[in-house]
Order: C-alpha cells, then sequence, then structure tokens
C-alpha cells in the first residue's frame, strides 16, 4: 500500500522529518525484538510512523522522554498487532494469583501481570522516575539506552530505576495489590 503524508505546513514536515530521523533505529529495533523478522519489522515500523504522522499535533518536545515513550509505544502495538494476526502472540494470564513474592515490581512487569489499575500507579510516579521505568519495562531498552535518551548517566538511570521500583511497591501495596 503506497500512503502519501501531506503536511499543513513546512514546520509540520520538518518536525516529522526529526522525528523519523531520531527514532529510526530505535523504532526498528523494538519491532525486530518482537517479531523476530526484519521485514516485519519495517513494516511495523512504517505502518507506526503514520499512526505517528496521524498523531503529530500531540507531541511537543520531539526530544522529550514523554515523546520517546509515546513512539515506542505506537511501534510496539502495531508489533504486536502484526503477531496477533499472525496468530503468534499468546496474551500473558489476567490474573494476579501467579504473583507470591509480594514487592517483586520487576517480576510483575516482566510475567505480564501488571493490570490497567495497576498503570494508573505508574502514571503516579514523577516523570523522572516513570520514564526510565517504562523505557526498561515496557519498551525493553538496556540502561545504556535510557541513558542516552534520557541524557543522563548509566548509573542514574539505575538509581532511577531502583526508586522507581521502590515506590511502586509502596504504591502496590496501599492499594492492595501485594501484601506486606
Amino acid at each position: 500500500m503506497l500512503v502519501f503524508l501531506t503536511f499543513t505546513s513546512e514546520d509540520e514536515k520538518r518536525k516529522f522529518e526529526r522525528l523519523f530521523d531520531k527514532y529510526q533505529r530505535l523504532l526498528m529495533h523494538k519491532a525486530y525484538g518482537i517479531l523476530g523478522d526484519y521485514a516485519l519489522a519495517e513494516d511495523a515500523v512504517s505502518e507506526a510512523y503514520i499512526r505517528i504522522y496521524k498523531n503529530l499535533q500531540k507531541i511537543e518536545d520531539i526530544d522529550s522522554p514523554r515523546t520517546v515513550s509515546f513512539v515506542v509505544t505506537i511501534v510496539k502495538n502495531t508489533a504486536l498487532t502484526i503477531l496477533e494476526k499472525r496468530k503468534k502472540y499468546v496474551l500473558p494470564p489476567d490474573d494476579l494469583e501467579d504473583v507470591n513474592d509480594g514487592a517483586d515490581i520487576e517480576g510483575m512487569v516482566l510475567s505480564g501481570v501488571i493490570t490497567e489499575e495497576m498503570l494508573k500507579l505508574v502514571d503516579e510516579l514523577k516523570e523522572d522516575l516513570r520514564a526510565p521505568f517504562l523505557l526498561k519495562y515496557a519498551h525493553d531498552l538496556s540502561h545504556k539506552q535510557i541513558a542516552a535518551l534520557l541524557q543522563i548517566s548509566e548509573n542514574n538511570v539505575t538509581v532511577r530505576i531502583h526508586r522507581a521500583k521502590n515506590k511502586l511497591a509502596q504504591l502496590f501495596r496501599e492499594a492492595g495489590y501485594i501484601n506486606g
């Protein structure tokens, strides 16, 4: 399918081109990580850029962690949709009974038992903690990649993720998702 993007202004066109240049490699990496096939990853990234174009007005600062999260979420969802269509994607269980080690936030994220209500608690984190946490666990980026994107040291990434997990453990306890 051939798609032509029409821009309402030169600024809008430059903004899209900057987004493309800045995140092309990251989005390919993420899509390939999910799909395991280069051609499918290219399809996912192309579709993601069409969706990004349709939501271009939602992006204010191209370099912000929120934008990184936004574009990576779009490509991730696009890749997962492709997987689902190919009948290779199996959804994780919705029940919380599989979680039995109290405040193992990382285990909860990795096992897929985070519910929509729990994601609302993640949104309560301050941006400086939420961004590295989501980039690591929702977008599967390394500490080095996160440091480069957020323009902070790898050590700072580690500290922020640790603080985010501690704060989430507290919020999850208060909300009754974990004991103790």
